[in-house]
């Protein structure tokens, strides 16, 4: 039996992910899909294996070795999918125990057609051989750059060696379009995400002091998050104290947190492939600063904001270039920057970039940055983080505040409302 660390996924999910990929295709369309590689560490070891996320959208099957085949006939009901997996051999039951039966796979993913890896090239040779297009996929992640082969890479090189006058056509972009919008067990997964984080920045409150190292509460974190049916982190987490908040990826975490230092938290708990991405800031001595508040309290306006400004039919780039002048505003009452500073300023270089320098949102789903376009209109059922920071490296103050919301048709809905974020609630927190 293929264990999971979660209930089973409903398989109508995937089905209906499939039954909308067919409506962005032409007739006799070939689609292959292929699961990520394994990758090797040093000597015999090897790391987590992270599926391929559209893979996993169209299949819900975690498994490496995996390849899915969809045909777009002209008939739709002479549609076809086929699931190929790998059988598990004597060696592999032994040292890793089973992978998925055929039953177990047309269980989770709602494909009857499954067969084993050694049949593809056969199938795949037949259906080559009547259709006009096809689809092959590559991360072509906005953030992503690829500086290794995959398998994948080779086996859609030696595809186009052998079948050289075939139409091919890229699938990311039908991909991306198909995932910005979340279904409803979609959302719910996330919300999962989202509570088990609460829960792990519920329990470390207390533990906060100053002489701890940051690696200890990130120890109490991880555990939080596994207990609670995380597999791990969403992400490497940023915990980071003093100078370090300002540095927007320090993952190191091995600060001996001090007496009047802030502590930057910047974790998410990842649930049936699913993330959270929630960022809080904590006084390490129980209470702000007077600075320090006034700062904190600059980010929460640019955060009302952005609420505000994060609506169905609104761009990010839109919603980015509107929130400039807000965060420039709070920069200037924060004595940060003038108004003639302001004046000024090279438009082409803005001045607020100097202590923003990050944007305010970003897509979540089954990736962390998910994919999406800056450009298209915002949906409902889309799922986005919102972010504002300021970052003031002479003052050793770094304060970066994160919520996950649901975009709806009469306004957001904050995933994340579980988690303290209001000053007075943050300082309550620390003295419970």
């Amino acid at each position: 039996m293929h264990k999971i660390r979660y209930p089973r996924i409903q398989s109508s999910l995937f089905l209906n992910n499939r039954e909308r990929l067919y409506t962005h295709l032409p007739p006799r369309t070939l689609v292959i899909l292929q699961s990520n590689d394994v990758m090797t560490t040093n000597g015999d070891g090897i790391f987590d294996f992270v599926q391929n996320s559209d893979l996993f959208y169209l299949s819900g099957i975690e498994q490496a070795q995996t390849t899915l085949l969809l045909y777009k006939a002209t008939d739709a009901s002479q549609n076809q999918v086929i699931l190929f997996i790998q059988k598990t051999d004597i060696h592999t039951k032994i040292w890793e125990g089973p992978r998925y039966t055929i039953a177990e796979a047309q269980q989770t993913s709602a494909i009857q057609n499954v067969q084993w890896s050694s049949e593809f090239s056969a199938v795949f040779h037949q259906y080559m051989l009547q259709s006009a297009a096809v689809y092959l996929h590559t991360n072509e992640h906005t953030r992503a750059l690829p500086t290794m082969r995959t398998a994948s890479d080779m086996w859609i090189a030696a595809c186009k060696k052998k079948y050289p006058l075939h139409n091919y056509c890229r699938l990311s972009p039908i991909m991306q379009k198909l995932r910005v919008v979340k279904s409803s067990v979609e959302v719910e997964l996330i919300q999962k995400a989202c509570q088990i984080t609460a829960k792990a920045f519920q329990d470390i409150f207390l533990k906060i002091q100053p002489g701890i190292y940051a690696y200890v509460l990130e120890g109490h974190l991880l555990s939080t998050l596994i207990q609670n049916g995380s597999r791990h982190f969403a992400f490497p987490p940023i915990i980071a104290s003093g100078k370090h908040t300002c540095i927007l990826h320090y993952i190191n975490n091995n600060q001996i947190l001090q007496e009047g230092d802030l502590l930057l938290i910047d974790i998410g708990a990842e649930y049936a492939h699913y993330h959270a991405d929630v960022t809080r800031v904590i006084p390490v001595s129980g209470r702000f600063t007077s600075r320090q508040k006034a700062v904190y309290q600059a980010v929460i306006n640019i955060m009302t904001s952005a609420e505000q400004l994060l609506c169905v039919g609104n761009t990010l780039r839109d919603y980015h270039r509107a929130l400039t002048e807000i965060i420039t505003d709070q920069l200037v009452q924060l004595g940060l920057l003038t108004k003639h500073d302001v004046q000024k300023q090279d438009k082409a270089h803005p001045l607020y970039r100097r202590y923003c320098m990050h944007g305010i949102s970003h897509y979540l789903g089954l990736e962390v940055h998910d994919v999406g376009s800056v450009d298209e209109k915002l949906q409902p059922g889309t799922v986005l983080t919102i972010e504002p920071g300021i970052y003031i490296p002479e003052e050793n103050i770094g304060i970066r505040l994160e919520n996950d919301v649901l975009i709806q048709a009469q306004g957001i809905k904050n995933l994340t409302q579980d988690i303290p974020i209001a000053i007075e609630a943050i300082e309550d927190c620390m003295h419970a």
